[in-house]
């Protein structure tokens, strides 16, 4: 998803920040037009985003537009550093979780709390702390949590009778929502009916970061808080074990090369995000949303974040930091809230999410979301990630072949990524 460009990019940045950027917007009293540069194309956010957009250039009368710029999703960070090193910056920009670390501690954000404690009936207090963790330093916060999703499985429950397998729901009532139970069930669905039985959505066998949403129930982790590399630890080496005899020994995952689309109707399972419902809404099959299955360490659960960040390099970073304030405000994140779970205790409840999400029940929101956020991991980040990602991914490449020796490999994940967590 990225080159090792993207991380020079944000080395450099604390420098041009440093030096003012292009901060300096030209007449300070001319028309302003504004830019946000998004990864998603989806017309009914795109719809929403211009929405909120034109009720703030309507209170604004030197704002004249603000525009938002769909990047591609795979590769988005790296587009999005170019952009930057080309001097041609957007002046907001939505920013993955697993980039924070670099875009917060290089000085290329600028800090959101004044503008937003001081904007009237913003609720700064009702941020959920565990949702601003990642985007703050030194006790300021330098990007808006727009999107805390956690990870479900979202089950295709036709294909899950064909195969004579129990319903998610059973199998959880029984105490039997476990990965050994769910990817047996898998396994039975691939050799009954053709179809792939679950789906690690976006992992791809080079996305290893979703595998998270798996590891995480073994009480693995990439690394601790130590920057000490934990692909060699038991708890990983058993996870990926686990993970790799379900693929080339069981078939319950599709192989490398190879690809299934649950929203599709082509997959018994699919490991996502909860915002990914919305492509369900014309499925041509019955389906179930549950909490990710649990491990050997027990429930848990993993989320993906999204924070949304002012650029001090852009051309009007004051205005761009009050246009932040007007889209986040409670009213605006409770309609972004169907497409994006939001980071306010007051929004964060199952009915509140059950208006603006009606293909979710309130108990699915409850035990996914709700729970969920407030209690989950966020998946690996790491200064210097763009690099770290590179290099785990062509480490784990040997890892995905039948006769692949599972501690050996991790042994050396862990002796290429640990002089880069060193750094």
């Amino acid at each position: 998803m990225s080159t090792p460009l993207a991380a020079a990019t944000l080395a450099g940045l604390l420098t041009l920040t440093a030096c003012g950027g292009s901060g300096s917007g030209g007449d300070p009293d001319g028309p302003v037009s504004l830019r946000v540069a998004v990864w998603t194309a989806n017309d009914a956010h795109l719809a929403l985003f211009d929405e909120i957009a034109d009720a703030y250039i309507a209170e604004h009368p030197r704002v004249e537009k603000i525009t938002f710029d769909p990047l591609p999703f795979d590769g988005y960070t790296t587009a999005l550093t170019t952009q930057i090193a080309g001097g041609n910056a957007p002046d907001l920009a939505w920013i993955f979780e697993s980039s924070a670390p670099d875009f917060v501690s290089s000085g290329a954000l600028v800090p959101l709390d004044e503008v937003l404690t001081e904007t009237e009936g913003y609720a700064f207090d009702d941020l959920l702390p565990a949702t601003t963790e990642l985007w703050s330093e030194d006790g300021r916060l330098f990007a808006y949590p727009f999107s805390t999703s956690p990870f479900a499985v979202f089950a295709n429950l036709d294909l899950l009778a064909e195969a004579g397998v129990p319903a998610p729901a059973e199998m959880r009532g029984a105490g039997e929502w476990t990965w050994e139970e769910v990817i047996s069930a898998a396994s039975t669905v691939a050799g009954e009916t053709g179809a792939s039985g679950m789906v690690i959505r976006d992992f791809d066998y080079t996305g290893w970061d979703y595998l998270a949403t798996l590891w995480t129930g073994w009480d693995a982790r990439a690394w601790d808080e130590s920057s000490v590399c934990g692909f060699d630890r038991p708890e990983m080496v058993e996870a990926m074990g686990f993970l790799h005899e379900a693929v080339f020994e069981q078939g319950a995952l599709p192989g490398p090369g190879t690809s299934a689309d649950f929203f599709a109707g082509e997959a018994a399972y699919t490991v996502t995000q909860i915002s990914r419902a919305s492509l369900l809404e014309e499925a041509g099959f019955a389906w179930d949303l549950l909490p990710l299955p649990a491990g050997p360490a027990g429930e848990y659960a993993v989320i993906g974040q999204a924070g949304l960040g002012v650029l001090r390099v852009g051309d009007h970073p004051d205005i761009a930091a009050d246009f932040l304030a007007h889209f986040t405000a409670p009213e605006n994140s409770a309609e972004l809230a169907q497409y994006f779970p939001p980071p306010r205790a007051s929004q964060l409840t199952a009915e509140t999410l059950a208006s603006s999400n009606p293909l979710l029940t309130e108990e699915q929101l409850r035990e996914t979301v709700v729970a969920g956020t407030v209690s989950g991991v966020v998946k690996p980040s790491h200064l210097g990630q763009e690099q770290i990602a590179q290099t785990v991914r062509a480490q784990l490449d040997a890892l995905w072949r039948p006769d692949a020796d599972v501690p050996a490999v991790l042994g050396d994940v862990c002796g290429a990524v640990q002089p880069l967590l060193d750094r």
